[in-house]
C-alpha cells in the first residue's frame, strides 16, 4: 500500500516551494520556481508541475502559506468595503484610522450598541444601515460590520449581517467572529482588514483547488495562518485576516 504524504506550498518573496513529506515527516521530494506577483497560482502550478505526478496522486493534505494577506495590509491594497459601525463614537473611528484604512473611506456610524454586561446602549439604526448598503453595494467588494460591545453581545452585528445579505450577495465580515477583544477601535480595524482582503484570498484559494484538480489531487485544502497553525481553505476565504504574517507553510 502507497504511504500517504502531505504537501507544503509556500508563496515566499522571490521563490514558491513546494515538498512533500511522509507521515514521519521526511521530505520525499522538493522543489521551487520563481514567485509569480502578478498571479500567485501560475507559480504554484509551475512547482507543481515539477514534482513527480505519482507522488502527487498520493497527497492526504495540502498545507499553503502566503504572504498575499501581509503585502496587501502593508501595501495598502485591500478592495473597496463597507463598514457599518453600530455604537461607535466618531472619536473611536479616528483612533482606528478608519479613512486611511477603509478604500474610498465608506463608512458609517450607526445608532446602537451595547454596553459592557451585553446590555442595549440603544436601538439599531436599521432605516441608515439599509440606505447605507443601498448606496455602497455597488462600490465596494465586501461588507464589514462591528457593534459596541458586539462581544459581549453581538446581536446588533447579526441583526446587520441579516440586512445586508437580503440587499446585497457581496460577503460580510462580523467583529464577534474575528476578534474577542474589547477594545472597539482595534475590533473596527481587523473587521476593516478582514473585509478588503477577501476578494484577494478568496481568488488565490479558488486558483489553487483548480490547480490541484488539474494535478488530480483531491486532498483538504489547509491555509497557515499567522500563529503557524492551520484553518481550512473555507474559513480563510472567511477570515483571511487570520493569515496575515503567516509563515512557512
Amino acid at each position: 500500500m502507497s504511504q500517504a504524504l502531505r504537501l507544503g506550498i509556500d508563496t515566499g518573496g522571490t521563490y514558491t516551494d513546494a515538498v512533500l513529506l511522509d507521515s514521519a515527516g521526511e521530505v520525499i521530494a522538493s522543489d521551487k520556481s520563481l514567485t509569480t506577483h502578478h498571479d500567485l497560482s501560475c507559480g504554484i502550478r509551475a512547482v507543481l508541475e515539477q514534482l513527480p505526478a505519482d507522488y502527487l496522486g498520493r497527497v492526504q493534505l495540502v498545507s499553503v502559506s502566503t504572504t498575499l494577506a501581509t503585502n496587501a495590509v502593508v501595501e495598502g491594497r485591500g478592495t473597496p468595503a463597507c463598514l457599518l459601525l453600530a455604537g461607535y463614537s466618531p472619536q473611536q473611528a479616528d483612533r482606528a484610522r478608519l479613512n486611511h484604512v477603509v478604500r474610498g473611506g465608506n463608512y458609517v456610524l450607526l445608532a446602537g450598541g451595547h454596553d459592557a454586561g451585553g446590555s442595549e446602549r440603544e436601538p439599531l439604526d436599521l432605516y441608515q444601515a439599509e440606505q447605507t448598503v443601498l448606496r455602497c453595494r455597488d462600490q465596494v467588494a465586501a461588507f464589514g460590520i462591528s457593534g459596541l460591545f458586539g462581544v459581549r453581545n453581538p446581536a446588533h452585528e447579526i441583526a446587520l449581517r441579516e440586512l445586508v445579505h437580503s440587499l446585497t450577495d457581496k460577503p460580510v465580515t462580523c467583529g464577534h467572529e474575528l476578534s474577542s477583544s474589547l477594545d472597539a477601535p482595534r475590533r473596527a480595524l481587523t473587521v476593516a482588514f478582514n473585509a478588503s482582503l477577501i476578494p484577494f484570498v478568496d481568488q488565490l484559494i479558488r486558483s489553487i483547488r483548480r490547480i490541484l484538480r488539474e494535478r488530480h489531487i483531491s486532498a483538504p485544502l489547509m491555509m497557515v495562518k499567522g500563529d503557524g497553525s492551520l484553518i481550512s481553505a473555507e474559513l480563510a476565504q472567511q477570515r483571511p485576516v487570520e493569515t496575515v504574517l503567516s509563515g512557512p507553510a
